[in-house]
């Protein structure tokens, strides 16, 4: 396959991977964006997790919420558990890495915030304890996640939302989480602070 062929491929690729997404997904999307709008109306706070790619995705949604996103309006509370790396790098280092985000949900987070836990396989053991501990506090779970949901998926429970990408390929579920995270911005913007367009 020459590169322009192999780069079209690609384009298509994702673009069927989202048009797949479209089909499935809005109803969790529109869940889990009433989930974060009611925590932030209730006073309370969006925490966010992942690793590698998943991590700069936790990053990108607390950097939209705290600034802005499409609409000019008030910061939003949101703290990215994957950007404090000496308390990351401690808790790595005297403990264990599964326990990264665990330890700093049981720190920050409150009865009434929401977890966004994002992980491609739904496997990330880190991100399995941050479930864990996420529920422990009270916290309700948005799980961002792909292929059959991994161990995740079977930790959600009744106010949990789980939105799983229909894809196998970690780079096309990849591409859907970022979009799914604009929907999720879109929606807490317009909801908390209308909006026409």
């Amino acid at each position: 396959m020459e590169p322009v062929e192999r780069v079209e491929h690609l384009f298509d690729a994702s673009i069927e991977t989202k048009r797949t997404a479209r089909d499935q997904l809005p109803g969790a999307i529109v869940a889990a964006g009433e989930a974060i709008t009611r925590c932030l109306l209730g006073d309370g706070k969006m925490l966010s997790c992942g690793n590698g790619g998943s991590a700069g995705d936790a990053m990108h949604i607390a950097a939209e919420l705290v600034n802005r996103f499409e609409l000019e309006r008030p910061a939003l509370p949101a703290i990215a558990l994957t950007a404090d790396t000496p308390t990351m790098t401690a808790i790595a280092n005297d403990y264990d890495y599964n326990q990264v985000f665990a330890r700093q949900i049981l720190a920050l987070g409150s009865a009434g915030d929401v977890l966004l836990a994002i992980t491609t396989s739904g496997r990330s053991p880190s991100v399995v304890s941050a479930v864990n501990a996420a529920h422990d506090r009270g916290l309700d779970v948005i799980a961002l996640s792909g292929k059959d949901g991994g161990d995740v998926a079977a930790l959600l429970g009744p106010s949990d939302v789980e939105i799983r990408v229909p894809s196998e390929s970690t780079a096309r579920i990849q591409e859907v989480h970022l979009l799914v995270i604009h929907c999720l911005c879109d929606m807490v913007d317009r909801q908390l602070f209308g909006g026409t367009t």
